[in-house]
């Protein structure tokens, strides 16, 4: 079992772990010292049963949170296939927030990934224009990123409008990213790579401006500075920093 920081409904959070397809549990993933699961499990894991303690996160005016998930499937409107798993599910009275949840990753070669399971599919007419011109446009060649996985933020999106859509709910889908100065063996992180990957979500952002599943990027420094600043959560955000260092 991974080694969950004090105060956490650990069964909760290794319920919502095992479901998932990625096997961060079983692959052993989760006790590396890079790990983006674990540091995402035990931020967000403590608010399973605290939902009312998770304040709005920064840019992401939502409201009261009402449930906290990990490891949230969300489906396309169709049954086959295969369907986006975000990090971290949030839901308000009026709004579904989807976390995409990065540490290290950006830092490291890209996995290619496709759009095969969407491409063919008009079903979310006008709604996401931004979303999908993007998506067309790195099909044929003519966008790409060298940090960003924009084929994942792109099929999250649809998922995310998915649902809000059935609950009745608007929908925003947040990057929350790290820019760790240094890799856990010490060695500093490449700076230029850091600043291609602000560029690269300024980027994004810019592309899929107004659309109807909202785009927000957030540093996890700025997350535990707003949790530092509650005397409920001060206490966590400081177990947070003190096990996965400082986050940038």
């Amino acid at each position: 079992m991974p080694d969950f920081l004090t105060d956490l409904p650990v069964d909760g959070i290794m319920e919502c772990l095992k479901r998932s397809p990625g096997h961060e549990v079983r692959s052993g993933k989760m006790d590396g010292p890079e790990s983006s699961a674990a540091l995402t499990a035990n931020a967000f894991g403590w608010f399973l049963n605290r939902a009312d303690a998770l304040p709005p996160l920064p840019g992401v005016p939502a409201g009261q949170v009402a449930s906290v998930t990990l490891e949230a499937e969300m489906r396309y409107p169709w049954a086959e296939g295969r369907h986006p798993w975000l990090d971290v599910a949030i839901e308000t009275h009026t709004t579904l927030i989807g976390i995409e949840a990065r540490r290290y990753e950006p830092f490291r070669p890209l996995k290619a990934h496709g759009f095969a399971e969407i491409i063919d599919r008009p079903v979310w007419g006008e709604k996401l224009p931004g979303f999908t011109k993007l998506r067309d446009e790195m099909v044929a060649g003519e966008a790409g990123f060298q940090t960003l996985d924009a084929v994942q933020l792109i099929k999250s999106a649809y998922a995310i409008l998915t649902r809000a859509e059935k609950r009745a709910l608007g929908g925003v889908l947040v990057y929350l990213y790290a820019e760790p100065a240094t890799w856990a063996s010490g060695k500093p992180v490449d700076p230029k790579r850091l600043a291609l990957h602000r560029r690269d979500v300024a980027q994004f952002a810019k592309r899929v401006a107004g659309d109807t599943v909202s785009f927000v990027a957030l540093r996890w420094e700025d997350v535990l500075d707003q949790w530092a600043g509650s005397p409920r959560l001060a206490s966590h955000a400081a177990a947070l920093r003190q096990r996965f260092g400082a986050l940038g």
